[in-house]
């Protein structure tokens, strides 16, 4: 670690001292960088993103809004698995990572953190959550919060993700699994519309990834991963995004009659049409030969999911 320290200055006389930056200073500099690396190992975005969907599903559980203990522990709980997996899936992954220009600014590629740090960082924030679930909720929510860690770091990152094009559809279980946490938690069971919504999530990954993964196709080229884009053809590519839109859609409004009202289902069924018209326009674009924008249809999706939930949960409240 490099200090910068105070030093005698030379000065004409009657001019006021030259100060360097002092030690302090430089200090609380490093140890920022190093709580911003290790959070960056977490993927912030990707633990937001599993949040939108968990507390709908516990107020859709609850049939209102639980208790704001249990909510409180569940995101916490959630927030750290998800963390744990993606710090773990970052420590596996630094071989190809530093391959990738999407991903070699991360800590482990960039060498902001060691790969034996950050593989106990996961460790220990995978332990942390599972034992506050199983300490604050029931058996149920632990074990599924134990399963999707393992499922996405050794099933997903350790053999799928290497050695299959549908390594997205199958990892599409982790993803989706913070709902059956997320409704485990508050009635320690799972009901048929907690596993409609697990199906919502596990559809929607696939029109949300595969335009990322068009748009990254030579990185993941470069990484020799598998991805669908890589190896098939842009024609297959988007005839799958489109199948698997039209299956999140449809999904979501299997879950009308499952207890929601019109404050749930009118919502998703507009906001349903815009997402499969984005994946057939992405599509029209492929086959006429014009320029792809595929990020249009990955933002789209957030918002598009974002949206049905949070229907779920004002469903659920009024």
């Amino acid at each position: 670690m490099s200090m910068i320290t105070e030093r005698p200055v030379s000065k004409p006389a009657g001019q006021p001292p030259v100060r360097t930056e002092d030690t302090p200073t430089v200090a609380r500099r490093d140890v920022r960088a190093v709580v911003s690396a290790y959070v960056a190992l977490t993927k912030p975005r990707i633990v937001e993103l599993l949040l939108v969907t968990t507390v709908p599903a516990m107020m859709l559980a609850a049939g209102g809004m639980p208790s704001l203990w249990l909510v409180a522990v569940v995101l916490v709980g959630g927030s750290l698995a998800a963390g744990a997996a993606s710090v773990l899936n970052c420590y596996i992954d630094r071989d190809i990572d530093q391959l990738m220009r999407r991903t070699k600014r991360r800590p482990l590629p960039a060498h902001t953190v060691s790969p034996r740090n950050a593989l106990v960082f996961g460790l220990v924030l995978a332990v942390v959550s599972v034992a506050l679930m199983a300490a604050f909720t029931n058996l149920l929510a632990a074990g599924l919060t134990l399963a999707a860690i393992v499922y996405y770091d050794v099933v997903y990152t350790l053999w799928l993700k290497r050695t299959t094009t549908a390594n997205t559809f199958w990892g599409g279980a982790c993803g989706a699994a913070p709902v059956l946490i997320g409704w485990a938690a508050v009635t320690g069971s799972l009901a048929p519309a907690a596993w409609a919504l697990f199906a919502v999530v596990f559809f929607w990954q696939m029109p949300h990834f595969y335009p990322l993964a068009m748009k990254y196709k030579a990185d993941y080229a470069r990484a020799g991963i598998p991805m669908l884009p890589v190896v098939a053809s842009p024609r297959r590519v988007n005839a799958e995004i489109v199948i698997f839109a039209w299956l999140t859609v449809l999904t979501s409004l299997a879950v009308w009659p499952l207890g929601m009202s019109p404050i749930y289902g009118l919502p998703t069924l507009v906001v349903g049409a815009i997402f499969v018209i984005e994946a057939h326009r992405l599509a029209g674009r492929v086959n006429r030969g014009e320029a792809v924008k595929p990020m249009r249809l990955f933002h789209w999706s957030t918002t598009y999911l974002t949206i049905v939930f949070a229907a779920v949960a004002l469903d659920a409240l009024i």
